[in-house]
Order: structure tokens, then sequence, then C-alpha cells
């Protein structure tokens, strides 16, 4: 059986520690700000996130763009002429085109490459949901299993990451779309919360909102109690929030039995959408 890598994108979230732990491939995704393009490498070496949102909140505003087919080749060439098969978890088909990018690329290199086998999986997840499959089928790749074991597991288990959260600023979901103009106006001078999760599709839902940060937090914390299947993996993002984050943490550890749970930063592919003070939740639950 040949050898094969777990290739994925920026928008995983992960950090370089746990790129290495994993032995996994992160092509970094880029953004644009203050008239130059950064790249989002797992060690931030770029742009610190920290900068990234102290930034957001004096007003700059950074823009995405889509990630070409050609980068996703790029990334699978020198993987493939190394005599190693490729399975790619993208990010949600639903927020953006990256998982089209990477069918294309994974079609080109093959007509070059017929010998290797490069496989591509649609997360429908995004940030450290992406991340939660892409760490749950490195599990199943350390375990043994075949490149379409990994494929099938990942392409089952999608369905089960659970993804909710919560924004501070609604102005930044106004930008890209997600509410209204006046929505945002009113939901700001109410102090209005929404509670937002990823669906089936891999789409961004508002689900209900709520007055105030400690009641949008809550609302988490009951979405978890009312869909948790297995406790065991719990990973949390934020925008530039991480005392907010590490409180979420310990108060899901203290409810229950986690053997991992990783805390990280909302990229900034994503969290220029979302905002600062973006906290995100995510687990293994009996649906989305």
């Amino acid at each position: 059986m040949r050898d094969y890598v777990i290739l994925t994108d920026s928008c995983c979230d992960f950090p370089a520690q746990m790129v290495k732990e994993l032995g996994i491939t992160v092509l970094p995704l880029s953004f644009f700000m203050e008239g130059r393009e950064y790249f989002n490498y797992p060690d931030n070496r770029d742009m610190d996130p920290e900068d990234f949102y102290a930034k957001l909140r004096s007003g700059m505003l950074g823009t995405t763009s889509a990630v070409s087919a050609g980068m996703f080749e790029a990334a699978m060439t020198p993987i493939v002429e190394a005599g190693k098969d490729i399975l790619c978890i993208a990010f949600s088909s639903g927020l953006s085109t990256t998982y089209q990018s990477a069918c294309i690329a994974a079609a080109d290199v093959l007509e070059k490459y017929p010998e290797s086998k490069v496989l591509v999986v649609d997360s429908l997840a995004a940030s450290l949901g992406q991340g939660m499959l892409v760490y749950l089928a490195a599990r199943e790749k350390a375990r043994g299993r075949t490149i379409e074991e990994v494929r099938d597991f990942a392409a089952e288990r999608r369905s089960h990451i659970c993804h909710w959260f919560t924004v501070d600023d609604l102005n930044h979901l106004k930008r890209g779309g997600r509410v209204s103009a006046a929505a945002a106006l009113v939901g700001t001078m109410l102090q209005m919360k929404p509670v937002l999760h990823v669906d089936d599709e891999g789409h961004l839902i508002p689900v209900e909102k709520v007055r105030g940060r400690k009641a949008s937090i809550n609302a988490l914390l009951k979405k978890m109690d009312e869909l948790v299947e297995d406790p065991s993996v719990v990973f949390i993002s934020h925008g530039g929030c991480k005392e907010e984050a590490e409180a979420l943490g310990r108060t899901i550890r203290e409810k229950y039995p986690v053997e991992r749970m990783e805390i990280n930063y909302v990229g900034p592919v994503i969290g220029n959408h979302s905002g600062p003070g973006t906290l995100a939740l995510f687990f293994q639950g009996k649906h989305k």
C-alpha cells in the first residue's frame, strides 16, 4: 500500500504544532490588508493574529480572494512526485470555491501522474470544525486505515461535526451579506448577539438572536447539551477573545469527559468576515 498525505487548507485554523503532530500538509490561503497580500500560515509568520484583530477593531478592513486550482496543484505535485498519494480535505463548498479548486487541481495532477491517487473531500465545515474533521481523519490514518477508508470515514463524519458560534459585532456579518443593514443597526443598538451554525450543506445559518454576550455564550453550551454525541474531542476558536474561549473550555471540561481540547484563533481568511469577538464551539453531535 502506497503511503499518503492528508492535505488541507489553512481555513482549518490549526496551530503550527498541531500540523507537525498530525503530519499533515496545510496550504496557506491569502488575504489582503493595507494594500498587500498576506498568507495565512499556521505559524502566523506573515501576521500575528492579535495584530490582525487589533487592525479590525481599529476599523481597518481586509479582503479575501478565492484560492486558485494552480495553488493546489503546486502543493499536490511534489507529494505525488515523491511517490505518495493525497487525501485532500477542503474548506466548505457552501462558503467558498476552495473545494472546487482542489477538485480541478486533483484532475490536472492525475492527468500527469495517472498512477497516483488524489482524493478530495468537501469538509462542509469551517475553522476548527474543518480542523476537527482533519484531526479525526489523521487519527484514522495513524491507525492504519487506507486512503479510501479514511476518505469514506471523513465523508460520513462531516455530518456530525457541530459548529455553533456567536459574534460580537454584527457589522462584519452585514459586510458579508449574512445580516441586513437594518438588522445590524437595530441589533447593535439593542446589544443583540446572533447564534449561528453551519448546516448539512456547509452553509452559514443564523439560528437565533439573544440579548447580551453572556446569553450568547450560554446558548452555545445549551446547543452542546442538546446535540453532543461524543464529547471526547472539543475544539474552540475565537476572534481575539482568548480569555472567553478559555473560560468556555473550562466550563465544558467540568461537565464532560474531554480527552482532547484545542483552542486557537479564527484565522484571518474567515475572521475577516466574522470579525473580532467571534467565539465558536465544535464537537461531535448526533447531527449538525
